[in-house]
């Protein structure tokens, strides 16, 4: 197999959503799938041509086979530690009204929250260029949180590049438990992605274009604030640059920032200025809201060239 161009970890859980808009109290009806911040930026890549491969643990259950299966066929590279003292992690997604989605974690105690440094196989990032790291993971436990930092160790050695997005998640921590620890993270990675309301739990008080200067003068050489549907910014060393979001009818809106990264990520391997890497991310986090799902939507470079060539419009703001 070819070697990874992109490596990551974390934990994909089963996922069950309502087929049909309203409460999960009525509902009759559940579909089947998978979701995950890190293997959906890694499917995500996958079907923009980069050679991505993912690394988590799974129950020794039927569910875990389906998240090893899916993300497989995929075409990513899958790591898949089988956990026999522990059960896949499940999410619930409803749809309580035509515009909102509401998501039910049932993971404590999962066996992707019991990744643990030892998991990582040895040369596994050294022959990567890059490796991407996720807050989530990193709230799970201390076992999860210890493996993105060998994790890191092991990219340093080898001269990968390592990006991180922030992706904080209230129900695994409070933003004052989960500042220190994300920052911690920040801090020592070459880029990293996060809104403006996340970047306030790295450094509260502070803007994010203060929040961004604090992370160059740690070392990281990018920060890249998405604004949703009003676009994204990248903040360098002397300057930003700016990029629209798109005109859609949005969906499912969860799961658009992981293509988001996605896009972004393809586009800096594929040697893209700053605007069209920028633009192609915002391309794909619009696409991943027009089809219920985490990760469904993930477009190839040929759905992405008709999207860009006309089927929607930037936003002007």
């Amino acid at each position: 197999m070819t070697s990874p161009s992109v490596v990551t970890l974390g934990e994909t859980m089963a996922l069950m959503r309502t087929t049909e808009i309203g409460s999960l109290r009525h509902a009759h009806a559940m579909a089947l799938g998978i979701g995950g911040a890190e293997s959906n930026v890694a499917i995500g890549l996958a079907r923009l041509g980069v050679a991505v491969s993912w690394l988590g643990r799974v129950g020794d259950d039927s569910l875990g086979e389906r998240v090893a299966r899916d993300i497989r066929a995929e075409g990513v590279d899958a790591r898949v530690i089988a956990d026999a003292g522990a059960p896949t992690g499940l999410m619930v997604k409803e749809r309580p009204s035509a515009s909102s989605t509401a998501v039910q974690y049932y993971r404590a105690g999962s066996a992707g929250s019991r990744l643990h440094p030892d998991d990582l196989p040895d040369g596994w990032i050294a022959a990567a260029s890059l490796l991407h790291l996720t807050g989530i993971t990193a709230l799970l436990s201390e076992t999860a949180r210890a493996a993105l930092h060998s994790a890191i160790d092991h990219a340093r050695d080898a001269g990968a590049t390592v990006t991180f997005d922030i992706n904080y998640r209230s129900a695994l921590a409070s933003a004052e438990t989960a500042g220190p620890v994300l920052r911690e993270l920040a801090e020592r990675a070459d880029i990293v992605f996060g809104g403006a309301e996340e970047f306030a739990i790295l450094y509260p008080g502070l803007s994010a274009d203060e929040a961004a200067a604090r992370l160059r003068s740690a070392g990281c050489a990018t920060v890249v604030l998405k604004r949703g549907a009003e676009g994204a910014s990248v903040l360098t060393d002397g300057s930003v640059v700016d990029a629209p979001g798109f005109s859609i009818d949005p969906i499912d809106t969860v799961g658009a920032g992981d293509a988001f990264v996605a896009g972004y990520l393809s586009g800096l391997l594929d040697g893209l200025d700053v605007e069209r890497t920028l633009q192609r991310a915002n391309a794909c986090g619009a696409m991943a809201c027009l089809v219920p799902g985490d990760w469904e939507a993930a477009p190839s470079l040929r759905d992405l060239e008709r999207f860009l060539d006309g089927d929607a419009d930037p936003v002007r703001r």
